[in-house]
């Protein structure tokens, strides 16, 4: 199917990610799939409106206009900003990395990540993972409807590491163990050296709105204890939701 010029424009812009933060122009017009005139072109137009930003070595990142249109979203922060002083609390206690993520389409997305000093991961607000390979998704996942897991279990699971869940019938069963104990835990997934401890959050309707985890070493690691703290903050933010009548879906 054709692009027309509002998708070649939203590829430009979804060329960049977690894992790819600064591209060169031709480097940006290889992942689209475009001319690198075009290209050209449209990356002048995003960088003329603040949709990306242009360094002094040449290479784009995403702009600070993107940044302001996405305070804008009900689904993100407004929930950050009721779970902020929460998860600020959890992060004081376990001085891990603490992310509060919601699902978008197959992926999940964290909406607020505090990053720890002695072990820290690379993770920042806005970052998107595939459910199959973090905590907080696979937390989502394994609440989301069926259809949905169906459709993540028949596509292609990207591999990070030598640990990460790439068999369907692995992660079926580990959703399952998921829905079972009502925690994820991830060791070595998107990084060898990392466990991820993880547990949905309920909005007032009683579904799962959203999912938070906290990033350690994996050889100092108590998951456990970090469960428990973990449902501890599920439950304070998913009370706060509810007296704010937040519903996220």
């Amino acid at each position: 199917m054709r692009r027309t010029a509002a998708g070649r424009t939203l590829a430009v812009l979804d060329a960049f990610g977690p894992r790819h933060r600064t591209l060169s122009l031709s480097e940006i017009a290889r992942r689209v799939g475009l001319p690198l005139s075009t290209t050209h072109r449209l990356v002048g137009e995003l960088v003329g409106w603040g949709a990306l930003e242009r360094g002094a070595d040449g290479r784009y990142s995403v702009g600070l206009r993107l940044l302001e249109l996405s305070a804008l979203a009900p689904r993100g922060l407004e929930l950050r900003e009721i779970a902020f002083p929460y998860l600020d609390e959890l992060y004081q206690i376990t001085k891990g990395n603490v992310h509060l993520g919601v699902r978008d389409g197959l992926d999940v997305v964290h909406i607020e990540a505090l990053r720890a000093r002695m072990h820290q991961v690379s993770s920042r607000v806005g970052d998107r993972w595939p459910m199959h390979a973090t905590g907080t998704g696979l937390v989502l996942l394994a609440h989301a409807r069926r259809d949905l897991q169906e459709q993540v279990l028949r596509s292609p699971l990207e591999r990070f590491t030598p640990l990460t869940i790439v068999d369907p019938k692995l992660l079926r069963r580990k959703l399952a163990q998921v829905r079972q104990t009502g925690v994820a835990v991830a060791r070595g997934q998107l990084a060898l050296p990392d466990l991820s401890v993880a547990v949905p959050v309920s909005g007032p309707d009683g579904g799962v709105t959203a999912a938070v985890s906290v990033v350690v070493e994996t050889r100092t690691a108590r998951p456990r204890q970090l469960a428990a703290l973990l449902t501890q903050t599920s439950r304070s933010i998913s009370r706060a939701l509810a007296s704010c009548g937040v519903a996220h879906g």
